[in-house]
Order: structure tokens, then C-alpha cells, then sequence
């Protein structure tokens, strides 16, 4: 029998049942594969090869910032840094996939091996090794934001709160109080004295609902997403010996989109970063716009503050843009005094110069994109890489109407259209009811408004005013009927009481031939805005949007042609626009605020008017004009071929006067000498407009 190589047999069990262990070695990952020469400008190259330690990277927009963050990692590795202590720290989980699949296919390692994603990701798989250190059991459950309002709203009933008290703030308000408190490291009775004053008399019952919440989640041994970052912090404060593991356990952190971490994520990457301070931090004080979702823009401006040896670089080589578009958002973002400054150059070669355009009106505003943009999709533009942004949804109230007159498919990104928005819906019921008051859907929709009426309730009202209505009574008249009050319960008979005589005066003949007017008496007397406040934590917006349709509504000369243009609108999306187009080419229209991050050859921006693009409420605030100027320095630079930036030179207000615009500060302070970063266009009004043409 021949004998057995050596090799071979220590792999066979000496003994019968014996158990042998076999160690499989991870591979190695292989030197020297990346080409940082040849794949890197010089300014990408330098932050890709620095020597670690506390850094900082000002990337302008459309600079590779990705794609640089992606070969530093592979640096890191190619210098022996395990890929599972490196911490990459992003805004979506799917920028961490992406990037850390390109590391992988970079430096031939499984990928699987790097730890990334976004803080409450990072922070939930740290929790779930180390929450026992803060009173959690081994499976502590995650709350959605479903959740976190239902246990709100049973914290309120706890407490015997909310019941028949009508200012008392929903669930959803309570959350995001919560939420602003958690994220700004602030005490939630400075929260609410900033952003909620309406409800500074319940500062003491809020409160004892914010300790009631708190109290639950613990019974339940759950956590929601704010949970997770304030817990994080909590290991490395409070739990010495956690802390060291936590801080010993990567020997790299690098963060993406710095310039919009909070003031809770902020101290979280300075507390995880203390052993080592090898960090290195990506973003644009250029583009810090988020100061509305707890952004902190101190995080980045005073970063080499924190960190006085840090290594700083900009990437300022912009591959996106035409030499033109940048040369206007360079002139823009100057005129900003807290910054890092930085001058985008263009690789692309010459392209049109930006066009501002001063239109007579917003009518006139609309008509002119919407035929624009045809004569760009007959260029060869489509209209899927055309964008028309503004700086508030109402703006693009008069534009979503003549782009359905003209058959142009649209799509609002992460929002709805205009006329679709619960609150803009809710006040269009009140004059639906009014012109027909046999539109159940509108009766219900505008009665569950008011305090204590539910769906039982609605229902109840609605059948016997639909018997009144069968004998041939209005049913707008009988509502002034006592014995209605006897189908709801008392608590919402107040309510009733002040909606009967809301309906009451918008169904005078006075009225409904000023449908203008009937929507500022829905929103400033017939108690709307009230609602607005209670129901939303956006409540300053959605007031504005009722306030732009009251401004819309002037053009109407009756209820009965305002809601006929509506539901012409309707028709239009339904049949011409939806069903008559390929389904990818679809115009976009977008808030600059959810454009941020894409790109598009043409970009109109609407409404470049003082007070509407800066917004007036945004000014009111310290900073204020600066982060409205870095947004209209993001929208500028979302454009790649064309920009046209446009203004309404006459709006009509409430009184029917019409009132001169001011073109926005942001275009006055734009240099005019030796020549202005763009040319002006004079508007003729010639023949009919085009229509889309398949």
C-alpha cells in the first residue's frame, strides 16, 4: 500500500470520531492594484494619498467627491488597515453599498468586510452588542415612525391630555418636538418657546408627555431612530469601558456629506475619533442647506477649530457644468462671508450663457417655461433631463396648470402636486360643499375638521342631511338644524356650531363671486389655520400654500370657474398627460431642497423674486440670507448645459392691486461690469403656444 504524502494525512482524523480543525484564512488584499495616477485629478490624488490623521475635504459641487472618498478608502486599506476598522459614515445606505462595492471591486476584497452606512445604521448594530450597558435586554425592538406617533398619542391619553382640549398639539407635532430636542442636543421647553410658541401654556403638560414617552419605550424595551444616535452618544459618555471599545474598534473614520450631520452626529464623530483622530470629513459649506432639518452648520465651519493640526484640501475641479453656469454660481457664493472660499473651474469647454428672463407675471412666467421647454425637447433635450426647481411648492402652482394645458407630463419629485396636498384639499372641500351640496365626500372631509367629529360621526351627520336632501331641502340650509347636535357628541358640538355659520357665509351670493376671498375666510375665520398648527409640524408652509392659492383663485371670476379650471386640471393629468407620453420622459419639477445631489442638462429656476427666492420667514433668521444664497447656489449648480433663471415683474394680491416684484438679491448683487455673468431675454407675446407633439 503506498504511503500516504504528509500533507494528506493531516487532514485525515487520526482517530475514529476524532475532530480536526481546519483554519480558513481571509485573503489578503493585494497591493499596489490601484492606479491613483492615471484615475484621479491632482486635487483628488492629494486627499486620496494624505498621510492619516484629523482632515478635512471643502469638495464644490460636481466635483468627484464620491469618487474620491472611494479610492482614500482603498488607501487605507493598501496601507494595511483592516477593512472592518474602517468606519464610513454616509446619508443613505445605498451611497454606502455603492461605495463600498467600489473599494471591493478596487482592491479585489469581499466587500462585506467594511463597516458604512448612515449613522442610525452604524448606531443600531453598535446597540445591539452594547445596549445592555444602558439598561436594554439582548433584543430590544426599533420603532417606525408609525410607532413613535401611536405611542405618542397613547403617552397623551396616559396623562388624560388631548381629550376636548382642541390647541392641544397631535402626535405627529409632539414627535417632531421631540425629535428637534434629540438632534439639537436642546431642552424641548427651548424647542417649543422657538418653534411652537402657540403652545407655550402647555409647556409643563408637553413636557410630562415627552417623560411619559420616554417611559414607555422603556417598559417596552424599544428604541426609535432618535433613540439610536442619543444612545450611541450616551456609550461614549456615560459607560467608560464601552467607550474604549467603541473608540478602540476602528482605526479610521471617514464621514460623507459632513456639511449636513447634526449637532448630536457632529459630537458623535468627534467622541469615536478621540483615540485615533484619524478622521477625515467630506462636504461643502457651499451647500449646507438643511439648517430646517437640525443641520449645524458649525460642524464643518469650525472643524479645524476642533481639530487645529488637521490637513485641509478642496476640490474645486467641477465636471458637471459649462464654464458659464460656474462662473455665475462662483460670482453667487461669494458674496457669502462665512465660508471656506473656493473658485469652481470647468473641465467642459464653453457653453450659453445663462439666461434671466423677467416676465410679466406668473401666468406669463408659466407660459414661457412650459414653451421653453418644448423648444429644448425639440433641440434634443428630453424631458427627463430637464428640471424646473423653486424655492417653495406653491411656486409652481400656476406652472403645473398651463404644463397640463399643453399635455406636458410632469412629476413632482418626493412630493405631490399641488392640488393634490391634504391641506389644500381640505380648503377646496369647503367650496366644493359650498357650489354643490350634494358632494358627500366634500361635506365629510371638510366636517372631520372640526374638533371631536370622527368618521361615525361624519357618516351619521351626512345620512339625515341626505334624507333633508331627498325632500328637496339645501342641504347647506339645514345644517343650521338643532337636532344635528344630538349626532355628535358634545364635546364636538361647539365645532358644528362654528362651521354651520362658516358654510353659511361662503354660501352667501356676495361671497362665492370672490373665490379669492372664500379661501382666506376657510383659512383666517372659519378657524383652518387653527387647524394648520394643531395638525402639522410644517404648519408655516401649508399656510403659505393657502395663502398662494387665494392668489391663484384672483384670476377666477366665480367659485364655478375656479373649481371648473380644477377639475379641467384633473382631466388633463388623467387623459393627455399620463396616458399620451413614454412614462420615462416626464419633466421634472422639484423644491431646490429635494434637487440637492442630481443633475439635469437644462434647469429653470422660477420666482426669483425678493421674498419668495430668499423666502421672507427664512431672513427673519440669524444666518438666514447666507443659507438662501447657498440655495440658490445649489440650484445654479444642478444645471449642466442651460440655466434660465426667471421672475415675475407684477403680482396680484389680495386686494386685486397688482405690486411691483423685486427681482431677488441674489440676481441684483450678480457683477454687471466688464459684462454680467448672463444674458437678459425680453419676452414678445406673439401667436398661440405649442403643444407637446409625440
Amino acid at each position: 500500500m503506498p504511503q500516504e504524502s504528509a500533507s494528506a494525512q493531516q487532514l485525515v482524523p487520526q482517530e475514529p470520531n476524532a475532530l480536526r480543525r481546519y483554519a480558513l484564512k481571509s485573503a489578503q488584499p493585494r497591493r499596489g492594484l490601484v492606479d491613483f495616477d492615471s484615475e484621479l485629478n491632482d486635487e483628488q490624488r492629494a486627499v486620496a494619498l494624505s498621510p492619516q490623521g484629523p482632515t478635512l475635504v471643502i469638495a464644490g459641487a460636481g466635483s468627484g467627491k464620491t469618487r474620491t472618498l472611494t479610492y482614500r478608502v482603498a488607501r487605507l486599506i493598501e496601507e494595511g488597515v483592516a477593512p472592518d476598522r474602517i468606519l464610513l459614515l454616509t446619508f443613505t445606505n445605498k451611497a454606502a453599498r455603492e461605495m463600498m462595492a467600489r473599494v471591493a471591486a478596487l482592491c479585489r476584497i469581499d466587500g462585506r468586510k467594511l463597516v458604512g452606512g448612515t449613522f442610525h445604521h452604524v448606531a443600531h448594530g453598535l446597540l445591539r452588542d452594547h445596549g445592555s450597558r444602558l439598561g436594554y435586554g439582548d433584543r430590544f425592538g426599533l420603532l417606525d415612525r408609525e410607532d413613535v406617533k401611536e405611542l405618542m398619542a397613547s403617552a397623551t391619553a396616559d396623562l388624560g391630555l388631548g381629550v376636548g382640549q382642541r390647541r392641544f398639539p397631535r402626535a405627529d407635532v409632539l414627535v417632531d418636538l421631540y425629535s428637534t430636542a434629540v438632534n439639537t442636543q436642546r431642552p424641548i421647553a427651548d424647542v417649543l418657546a422657538r418653534e411652537r410658541p402657540q403652545f407655550g401654556a402647555l409647556e409643563e403638560e408637553i413636557l410630562r408627555v415627552a417623560r411619559r414617552f420616554a417611559e414607555r419605550k422603556t417598559q417596552m424595551n424599544a428604541m426609535d431612530f432618535d433613540d439610536l444616535l442619543m444612545n450611541w452618544k450616551r456609550l461614549l459618555v456615560e459607560v467608560p469601558q464601552t467607550c474604549q471599545a467603541l473608540q478602540g474598534k476602528f482605526d479610521a473614520i471617514l464621514v460623507d456629506e459632513y456639511q449636513d450631520t447634526n449637532l448630536l452626529q457632529g459630537e458623535i464623530v468627534d467622541r469615536m475619533a478621540a483615540l485615533h483622530r484619524n478622521a477625515l470629513v467630506v462636504g461643502d459649506d457651499a451647500q449646507s442647506i438643511y439648517s430646517f432639518r437640525g443641520a449645524h452648520f458649525e460642524n464643518i465651519l469650525a472643524f479645524p477649530e476642533r481639530y487645529p493640526d488637521c490637513r485641509q484640501f478642496k476640490l474645486t475641479v467641477n465636471y458637471r457644468s459649462t464654464p458659464q453656469i460656474l462662473a455665475l454660481a462662483n460670482h453667487s457664493i461669494a458674496c457669502n462671508a462665512r465660508q471656506f472660499p473656493k473658485q469652481l473651474s470647468a473641465c467642459r469647454e464653453d457653453g450659453v450663457l445663462p439666461a434671466l428672463v423677467p416676465l410679466r407675471d406668473v401666468h406669463q412666467q408659466a407660459e414661457f417655461v412650459a414653451q421653453r421647454i418644448l423648444e429644448l425637447r425639440e433641440e434634443g433635450i428630453p424631458l427627463r433631463e430637464t428640471a424646473v426647481l423653486y424655492r417653495a411648492h406653491h411656486h409652481a402652482m400656476e406652472l403645473q396648470m398651463e404644463l397640463a394645458r399643453r399635455g406636458i407630463p410632469f412629476y413632482v419629485r418626493a412630493g405631490v402636486r399641488f392640488f393634490e396636498q391634504a391641506h389644500i384639499k381640505d380648503v377646496l372641500a369647503h367650496l366644493r360643499f359650498v357650489q354643490n351640496p350634494l358632494d358627500e365626500l366634500s361635506f365629510k372631509r371638510v366636517v372631520k375638521l372640526a374638533p371631536g367629529i370622527g368618521a361615525a360621526s361624519a357618516d351619521a351627520l351626512w345620512s339625515r342631511l341626505e334624507i333633508w336632501a331627498g325632500q328637496g331641502r339645501d342641504p347647506r340650509m339645514e345644517l343650521s338644524r338643532a337636532e344635528l347636535d344630538q349626532l355628535v357628541p358634545p364635546k364636538a358640538r361647539p365645532g358644528l356650531a362654528k362651521l354651520r355659520g362658516a358654510l353659511g357665509r361662503l354660501s352667501a351670493p356676495s361671497m362665492r363671486s370672490q373665490p379669492s376671498e372664500m379661501v382666506r375666510f376657510v383659512l383666517d375665520e372659519a378657524g383652518y389655520r387653527e387647524a394648520l398648527k394643531i395638525r402639522y409640524s410644517n404648519f408655516q408652509a401649508r399656510e403659505d400654500d393657502v395663502r398662494q392659492l387665494a392668489d391663484y383663485a384672483l384670476q377666477a371670476e366665480s367659485l364655478e370657474q375656479l373649481l371648473g379650471d380644477l377639475s379641467l386640471l384633473d382631466s388633463l393629468e388623467g387623459e393627455d398627460v399620463i396616458e399620451g407620453s413614454d412614462p420615462d420622459e416626464r419633466l421634472v419639477l422639484s423644491s431646490v431642497h429635494q434637487a440637492k445631489g442630481l443633475e439635469w442638462r437644462a434647469v429653470f429656476l422660477v420666482w426669483l423674486a425678493d421674498g419668495r427666492f430668499p423666502s421672507a420667514p427664512a431672513l427673519k433668521d440669524e444666518g438666514g440670507e447666507e443659507e438662501e444664497r447657498r440655495l440658490f447656489y445649489v440650484a445654479v449648480t444642478r444645471a449642466r448645459d442651460e440655466l434660465y433663471l426667471c421672475y415675475p415683474l407684477m403680482h396680484e394680491e389680495q386686494d386685486r392691486a397688482r405690486v411691483l416684484m423685486k427681482p431677488s438679491r441674489f440676481l441684483d448683487e450678480l457683477p454687471t461690469r466688464p459684462h454680467p455673468p448672463y444674458e437678459k431675454w425680453a419676452i414678445e407675446v406673439e401667436s398661440a403656444p405649442p403643444r407637446l407633439t409625440e
